[in-house]
């Protein structure tokens, strides 16, 4: 009998899921990927020609044309906790003590999953159907990422129940497989672009785009391992019940054994077991998860301030390895510093073939008493590029050779200079191409003037080209010079410039951050742009008038003053204005003035904002909020877990406010 349309979409729909599972959670393929497009074009084609049977969760949603500009707060119903670590089985066996204590001495069964490397995440389900996605945040509240976590195959866009339960809740873990990692790392390299800098990072970066379509071609993947919430179903009573229910409902998961172990033993078998075996795995992990497998019994051991205590994360020591340094060479940094990295005779370590190792300044060279040809151990714990953790002792020849500073800087050959108040040598000339390129990716930057689309890549060429020697150049490319680089097509010229106009509406704040001022963060660059209102007012103001401002000290006063005495910074800052640039901060309109006048610090973990959404909400009320205690401070505000503030407080007798009373003054 010939299918309807709506019988045969749902066919197809159900067919595709399956071989999505298949691919992305099994690993055991059925049909080949040009099998597998064909289903999906057939899909495509009936949804399009019958838009009245569209679905959210039909697998062609998975990447819409929907982009994002920004990553919403959301709110965790149950707080997404951290783990406390143990790195030795010593530990370990301390850790299982307590809970044993904590259980009065009732037998109780662990599960062991994988610690993979990667970017919590909470994915909620309503009646069956993926509703929300959120980073973990800061535990309480976390960013909304829904539309770049529903191009991640492995996650089910509709749980596969006949009676979905009102609210599902799975907690996991966004990772990237080691291989898919290198490729990503050898496309950028080959783009002549940064690459991240492992695979949690490169995780953490493809999740937080703002084009779900990037997103969709990290191939990042999803292991469910914690559940937050349950309504409407029958909760598990244990852990390893629940794991199965989400292998059943298409989630792939971390255990590495067949079934809880019952003694701290096996625990300690199956840790001394993948201690190599970890590397074989196709994904990253720093360690073990352990939990105790009934519900009943968490409950029982419950929760500290900050994670709980039937868990633990049973981490691997950092990797060593010992080898040879065959040279030092000199790299340069945005603000002109020299750092030393020391060229390694390649060695295995942590999985990986290491050949670089950072030296951070010549002071750290002295500490070690490192010379070249040396043999040293060096330790890599999670980042592509190690450290040199010190020299092996009673291995010297006689050969080798001591490392000498650098007299002129290894980018454009100027004089090296070295503050008596620091430990680096620094390039002064402003036109190094090595650190004007990384200044221009600084002032493009996100957190600055936010041109999007002036990458690695892009500044490589324009500043090659020739077509770029300084900021004020951004401001007068033109659509043909753009068009005149490999990178750029009609499309992403009009894009880029549209982004470059763009830019010049920024307020005083970014653009004092842009400038890449030493020590000047993005708090410092508004407290100044708040403080002065104008770039020429700050430009005037001298060490004196600066170091007076709330939380800017001498050294930052220092670190301004000499960076506008240069008459081609202030002739380069002029420019930029007659570019159409803007060049004061908007006045702040209190929404009502609660807290005009008063100085707000706070400390400690709060339960319904973040510690950044209290220091806006301060700041659009009108108040001040600063991060040192001091006589002057109208009010800390104590959130569980409070610092040494809380007790600073105290002792000068600053008033302090609850999370609660603090929304109450404020109004909400």
């Amino acid at each position: 009998m010939t299918k309807s349309p709506k019988e045969e979409i749902e066919a197809l729909r159900a067919e595709i899921r399956r071989h999505e599972r298949l691919y992305y959670v099994e690993d055991r393929p059925e049909i080949t990927d040009g099998e597998f497009d064909a289903l999906m074009d057939r899909l495509k084609g009936l949804e399009a020609a019958h838009p009245e049977l569209a679905a959210d969760d039909s697998p062609t949603r998975r990447v819409g044309g929907e982009r994002s500009n920004t990553f919403a707060p959301v709110p965790h119903r149950i707080p997404m906790l951290s783990l406390d670590n143990c790195y030795s089985p010593e530990e370990f066996l301390q850790w299982h003590e307590r809970v044993k204590k904590g259980l009065g001495g009732e037998p109780f069964e662990l599960v062991v999953e994988a610690k993979i490397d990667g970017l919590s995440c909470s994915i909620e389900y309503e009646r069956g159907k993926l509703a929300r996605a959120s980073t973990r945040g800061d535990g309480e509240t976390g960013e909304d990422v829904t539309l770049n976590v529903r191009t991640i195959r492995s996650v089910p866009l509709k749980l596969d129940l006949a009676r979905p339960p009102a609210a599902f809740e799975a907690r996991g873990e966004v990772y990237m497989d080691k291989k898919d990692f290198e490729a990503l790392r050898e496309e950028a390299l080959a783009a002549g672009e940064e690459p991240f800098v492992n695979p949690r990072n490169a995780a953490a970066g493809s999740l937080r785009q703002k084009d779900p379509r990037i997103t969709a071609a990290r191939r990042l993947k999803f292991i469910a391992h914690s559940y937050g919430y349950l309504e409407g179903m029958v909760e598990p009573d244990s852990h390893w019940e629940y794991l199965n229910i989400c292998r059943g409902l298409g989630y792939t998961i971390s255990t590495l054994g067949k079934r809880p172990c019952r003694t701290a033993e096996e625990v300690l078998g199956m840790y001394r077991d993948y201690e190599e075996r970890r590397f074989t795995l196709p994904y990253e992990i720093d360690g073990l998860v352990v939990k105790v497998d009934s519900l009943r019994q968490r409950r029982l051991l419950g929760f500290t301030s900050k994670s709980p205590r039937w868990a633990i994360a049973f981490k691997y020591p950092a990797q060593q390895a010992t080898t040879t340094v065959n040279d030092v060479e000199f790299s340069v940094g945005r603000t002109g510093a020299v750092t030393p990295v020391a060229q390694l005779e390649p060695v295995r370590c942590g999985g990986v073939t290491i050949s670089s190792a950072t030296l951070h300044n010549f002071d750290e060279i002295e500490r070690l008493g490192l010379r070249i040809g040396d043999k040293v151990v060096i330790e890599r714990a999670g980042e592509v590029i190690p450290k040199v953790v010190r020299v092996a002792p009673g291995t010297r020849t006689g050969r080798e050779r001591p490392v000498l500073p650098p007299k002129a800087c290894p980018s454009c050959g100027a004089e090296l200079f070295r503050d008596a108040e620091e430990v680096a040598l620094r390039c002064v000339n402003p036109s190094c191409p090595v650190q004007f390129k990384r200044s221009l990716l600084h002032f493009a930057s996100r957190d600055a003037l936010n041109i999007e689309g002036l990458g690695v890549s892009s500044v490589e060429q324009l500043v090659d080209r020739g077509l770029v020697k300084g900021f004020p150049d951004i401001y007068r490319l033109k659509k043909d010079d753009l068009l005149k680089l490999e990178l750029f097509k009609d499309k992403k010229a009009d894009n880029l410039l549209g982004q470059i106009a763009g830019s010049r509406e920024q307020p005083l704040s970014r653009l004092i951050y842009a400038l890449g001022i030493r020590h000047i963060g993005e708090k410092n660059a508004r407290v100044l742009a708040q403080r002065f209102r104008t770039m020429d007012a700050f430009m005037k103001a001298g060490r004196e008038e600066l170091s007076r401002v709330p939380d800017i000290g001498p050294v930052i006063a220092g670190a301004v003053a000499e960076f506008f005495k240069s008459a081609a910074t202030r002739a380069m800052v002029a420019e930029l204005g007659r570019l159409g640039l803007r060049m004061d901060e908007p006045e702040r309109k209190p929404a009502g003035g609660a807290l005009e006048g008063r100085t707000f610090v706070f400390t400690g973990e709060l339960k319904t904002l973040t510690r950044a959404e209290a220091q806006a909400l301060v700041r659009e009320l009108g108040g001040r909020e600063t991060s040192a205690v001091s006589a002057k401070t109208s009010y800390v505000v104590v959130g569980e877990a409070p610092g040494s503030k809380f007790g600073k407080a105290k002792k000068l007798g600053v008033r302090t406010l609850s999370e609660e009373e603090f929304l109450k003054l404020a109004g909400r």
